[in-house]
């Protein structure tokens, strides 16, 4: 399966789900898909966000400090979808999941309308019993590919994705970033080489002019740390109009966004 990219470039949201509060983050996840987001990535707050920089480090630990765990971003997915249609894809490492239970969260996300999951530390090696469980639950399953993996393990990244594949964008953790490395671009062209599947390019996009530039080469683009920041910024009572506008500035910079 794909998940659909209504718009061109499409664009994949990320909020780290209980910062501040689980009622906010639903407020934010629907303004942002209002705003033109295309797919929601709901982060699962956890307690060693090694992939993450810290933005989104401070933010999951302030989410750990209010309780939220798995059962909640699945309850807040549930709510979503009760009333949007937009892409939902749970963002986790594996300890939550594992601790949850593959074949629970499987059954869980399956029911509360999630399309998928990325599990970000878990490799493709590892991934032959998430992949069964998620496929049997008609779950997307999202990887990373980063501009250090060979062909070889491009191919098989392709092979077990489903939904999308997630291009890193460079080596690192994520964060906002003043340019976009020409990596990038090389990797998507490695990447189409083995799927028909969008491919999405994420870590250090958080301007319009980043969005506008990686969206002339990618199929979507994502952005995570620069809205994580809004939301902290904004606080509790201003954060989702301050993330509808922020989507719709990036939007505004793309020639035939709807």
């Amino acid at each position: 399966m794909a998940l659909i990219f209504r718009n061109r470039p499409g664009l994949v949201a990320y909020v780290t789900c209980g910062d501040p509060d689980i009622s906010t983050t639903k407020d934010v996840v629907l303004a942002a898909a209002q705003a033109g987001a295309d797919v929601i990535e709901l982060g699962v707050p956890f307690s060693d966000p090694v992939a993450d920089g810290p933005v989104i480090q401070a933010a999951s630990q302030r989410a750990l400090d209010g309780g939220t765990q798995l059962n909640d971003v699945l309850r807040l997915a549930r709510e979503v979808r009760e009333q949007s249609d937009v892409g939902l894809i749970v963002f986790s490492y594996l300890n939550p999941i594992v601790r949850f239970g593959l074949a629970r969260f499987c059954a869980a996300a399956a029911d509360a309308g999630v399309d998928g999951a990325l599990v970000t530390d878990l490799p493709i090696e590892e991934a032959g019993e998430y992949i069964e469980q998620m496929r049997a639950r008609s779950l997307a399953t999202v990887f990373l590919a980063a501009p250090t993996s060979p062909d070889e393990r491009l191919k098989r990244i392709a092979e077990m994705s489903s939904g999308f594949v997630y291009a890193v964008s460079r080596t690192g953790v994520t964060g906002a970033r003043n340019d976009i490395s020409e990596d990038a671009r090389e990797l998507v062209g490695r990447i189409r080489r083995y799927t028909k599947l969008p491919v999405a390019v994420g870590f250090g996009v958080s301007t319009a002019e980043q969005f506008a530039t990686v969206g002339d080469f990618a199929d979507a683009v994502v952005v995570g740390s620069a809205i994580v920041k809004t939301v902290e910024s904004a606080g509790k009572e201003r954060a989702a109009d301050a993330v509808a506008d922020f989507v719709r500035g990036l939007r505004g910079a793309t020639a035939g966004a709807k």
